[in-house]
């Protein structure tokens, strides 16, 4: 059975509370019901935590549903007593920087009324306001924010209880200087023509909109607001997938899609669109695989001309076509590409940065360090040496086989700028040089309160099978029961399953002082 929402007026619930939002205590939340909820008495608010582990229900009760939620424990009842609906701009700004309208104190008693606009005028001069965290709720009084607050050029308005865009526009449309909006984690109704909105936000050019739920279509429907936008984060949303920004967002110049879970196919097609855009940030996404399939081997792409910075870090880069596919980008000069499975087959993490060198023939910067001429010219003699085998079995300078030239595209300009690899010279992979690749690992058992931890060196090239044989003589656990997961230093709390006997610890990316968590049926 479904209720339809009642509205009732004064304190116990304000008219038209639905769709408004609400702080209860530390947690923010939107009204999606007002009304009553029997057998109780009184009016009750229905609400949809921001965060729903802190809600009981989906917004029904006892077989009735009162509203909807988008979690299955994202809703509760609240009284209306304990839910603070919030304050107008200029309130919470007052607040902010300690100025109360009704009684300004000096050292002498109350300053008169006929003085207060003195004190007032020392907001003319803020360009920053930062008022993230305060319990904004809309914009007061028509055209009071243009009259105190003239010369804003930054706003943080993260974390408040605005509710919708046009509210959003109405203080921004006051804030003719306005240059960098903040709107983090809030839930921002979308306006029903935002094309109507353009005006308001006409000069702004950063947009931060970090953790608002949003999907990518969402953002295309608001984009014709922010005709001249340059840098826009809309880091941990709800974007799974892209579609190309025809005719918006086209002076981006940097983007942050960080924390989105990305549907693979989807991605670098659709923002190639982006033709000014310099600054791109895929890290966290999921991300494996990238193909610029217009342009051959060893060939720049028409794709992002202007791209010149690319975060990728912690996603699920395993394979190096991926970063010949990366050296396709014509503009390429700064990669940061950490907490990815790109190893090398002595599993040794400095040879893996070695080879992303060498096949990046532009890069200046590699995650946050400078690329020096010389550490460029060691990395690239190294990796002639790594490969230069293969070559010279592949037909060498005379004939190189095709498949080898597609596994190293930037292989034969290596050999125009420093000559050709001789047999004697190449560089050989001992297994036996153990000591360099022992990296040390401290089993973990979460499962098991008495079991202690467990330290180890092992060669990075070991088998996960024979870890598991080795982790079988010490607990005499059946191999066949165990299974492994690490965690890393570098991105401490996510776990990484360990699932292939027949793959080496380096595989896997295990390095020194990572734990592997160990558990059995």
């Amino acid at each position: 059975m479904r209720v339809d929402n009642t509205e009732p007026e004064g304190p116990e619930g304000p008219g038209g509370a639905v769709g408004r939002r609400v702080r209860c205590g530390e947690e923010r939340a939107t009204v999606r019901y007002v009304g009553p909820v029997p057998p109780t008495a009184g009016p009750w608010l229905g609400v949809e935590w921001d965060d729903p582990d802190r809600g009981k229900h989906d917004g029904s009760h006892e077989g009735v549903q009162y509203f909807t939620c988008r979690h299955a424990t994202g809703g509760s009842f609240v009284r209306p007593a304990k839910a603070s609906f919030g304050e107008d701009f200029l309130s919470a700004l007052r607040k902010q920087y300690h100025v109360d309208t009704d009684e300004v104190q000096s050292e002498d008693g109350p300053i008169p009324l006929e003085w207060r606009g003195l004190r007032e005028r020392s907001f003319e001069s803020l360009q920053s306001v930062l008022l993230d965290g305060r319990e904004v709720n809309g914009p007061g009084a028509e055209g009071e924010i243009r009259r105190t607050t003239p010369n804003v050029q930054l706003l943080d308005l993260s974390k408040t209880l605005l509710s919708c865009w046009d509210d959003v526009g109405t203080i921004t449309q006051q804030l003719d200087r306005l240059r960098e909006l903040r709107l983090s984690s809030n839930r921002l109704r979308l306006p029903s023509d935002p094309s109507r909105l353009c005006g308001t936000f006409s000069s702004l050019k950063t947009l931060s909109l970090i953790s608002c739920e949003l999907t990518w279509p969402q953002i295309l429907q608001c984009a014709p607001m922010w005709p001249q936008l340059e840098d826009l984060c809309v880091k941990g949303n709800s974007i799974t997938e892209l579609q190309r920004p025809d005719g918006v967002l086209q002076n981006l110049r940097t983007l942050d899609l960080s924390g989105n879970v990305l549907l693979q196919d989807t991605v670098l097609l659709s923002l190639s669109a982006l033709l000014r855009l310099e600054h791109l940030d895929l890290s966290d996404t999921g991300l494996s695989v990238i193909r610029f399939d217009d342009a051959a081997h060893g060939s720049p792409t028409a794709m992002f001309p202007a791209l010149k910075d690319l975060m990728l870090d912690y996603n699920n880069i395993t394979e190096w076509f991926v970063v010949d596919e990366l050296d396709k980008l014509p503009s390429l000069v700064k990669l940061s590409c950490r907490g990815n499975r790109l190893t090398s087959s002595d599993g040794n993490r400095k040879t893996a940065d070695q080879i992303l060198i060498a096949k990046l023939g532009r890069l200046v910067i590699l995650n946050g360090c400078t690329i020096h001429p010389k550490e460029r010219r060691g990395a690239e003699l190294d990796y002639m040496k790594i490969f230069g085998g293969e070559w010279l079995k592949s037909g060498g300078r005379s004939q190189t086989s095709t498949e080898f030239a597609h596994q190293h595209p930037r292989f034969q300009s290596l050999v125009d700028k420093y000559g050709a690899p001789e047999e004697g010279e190449l560089k050989k992979q001992r297994s036996s040089a153990l000591k360099s690749q022992l990296i040390k690992i401290t089993f973990m058992f979460p499962d098991d309160g008495e079991q202690t931890p467990i330290e180890k060196k092992l060669p990075a090239t070991m088998l996960v099978e024979k870890v598991k044989g080795l982790l079988h003589r010490l607990l005499k656990v059946p191999a066949a029961d165990l299974r492994l997961s690490y965690t890393c230093t570098k991105k401490p709390g996510t776990e990484y399953e360990i699932d292939s006997n027949l793959k080496t610890l380096h595989f896997y990316s295990v390095q020194d002082g990572d734990q592997v968590l160990v558990r059995w049926s």
